[in-house]
């Protein structure tokens, strides 16, 4: 490992979708003799290859596959949650550390970098089905209300939608009512390399890796999906590719549509992601950003520059 590598526990690399982060984990990963931890929310789900970005050929270095994590660890149709995430992450984590080998976070879920950051308290809280079915009845605003009767809420995301608005209502009357396990989640020396591209570059990136994924059967593998026996409803939870391959499959939407309405939802979902980092930064994280015009082995090259200090 470089020298200065010491003074961090984990390095982790992450940007908005089609910046280019997992090509350029891998090389620094393979610099490191260090092992990938994936920080995605949907790449967790077996069989969603395509729609979630799996990019696998992109772990391989001078024809070596560098070795990651937690992709492909739950049943596509199941709903794998934040909580299940923090406690694989320990799991691996620890492993990696007993062996002596650096970890690399890298993904794009803002929640999941976040939760491992801050370290934030994180219940964990059985469903309660009653309590959802009088909740689901009511408009956003009595939700955000109710929310807002808290002293304090299990983590920030909680009214960005109508699901997170539930479950958050969901664990603060578990809070009151009932003991709860804690996740011990340890304080972890960090490092955060963002890859930064321009609007209108990040824009064309995107288009043309839809367009790319399309012809190399995402909605084949939508359909094989389907004829697996997951619902429909289950498929569109998982949002973006899932949900509007769907609605055209289903015949809800034409293709000229589908293409459209997707390409519109993944630029729309970068542009979020960008906002979840910015937020960071305004709560103290340092995040250091990365010219994504870079070659991959120049911004592999200037993440190592900056871990050694």
């Amino acid at each position: 490992m470089p020298d200065g590598n010491a003074e961090y526990d984990i390095l982790i690399i992450t940007g908005p979708t089609a910046s280019g982060k997992t090509a350029t984990a891998a090389l620094v990963a393979d610099r490191l003799g260090g092992e990938i931890i994936s920080a995605d929310s949907r790449q967790v789900y077996r069989g969603m290859d395509l729609g979630t970005g799996k990019d696998y050929d992109d772990y391989i270095v001078g024809g070596k596959r560098i070795p990651f994590h937690l992709i492909d660890i739950a049943e596509a149709g199941s709903k794998y949650n934040l909580f299940e995430y923090r406690k694989d992450f320990l799991r691996v984590y620890n492993d990696l550390k007993s062996r002596n080998v650096f970890p690399v976070l890298c993904g794009g879920s803002g929640m999941y970098i976040d939760s491992i950051v801050s370290s934030y308290s994180l219940p964990e809280v059985p469903p309660d089905p009653a309590l959802r079915a009088e909740l689901v009845k009511k408009p956003m605003a009595d939700l955000v209300r109710i929310l807002s009767s808290y002293k304090r809420l299990h983590n920030i995301t909680d009214i960005d939608t109508r699901k997170r608005a539930v479950r958050a209502i969901e664990i603060e009357t578990y809070r009151e009512a009932a003991a709860f396990n804690e996740l011990s989640f340890p304080r972890l020396k960090y490092l955060i390399a963002a890859i930064s591209t321009d609007r209108e570059s990040r824009r064309r990136r995107i288009t043309a890796r839809l367009r790319q994924r399309l012809e190399s059967g995402m909605i084949d593998e939508v359909r094989d999906l389907l004829a697996g026996g997951i619902d429909e409803e289950d498929l569109i939870y998982y949002g973006l590719e899932y949900k509007y391959i769907t609605l055209y499959l289903s015949g809800d939407i034409d293709y000229e549509t589908m293409f459209r309405k997707l390409e519109t939802a993944i630029h729309q979902f970068a542009k979020r992601q960008m906002t979840w980092f910015r937020g960071m930064e305004r709560r103290g994280t340092i995040i250091h950003w990365i010219d994504g015009e870079l070659p991959a082995d120049e911004r592999a090259a200037e993440i190592l520059r900056l871990l050694k200090g």
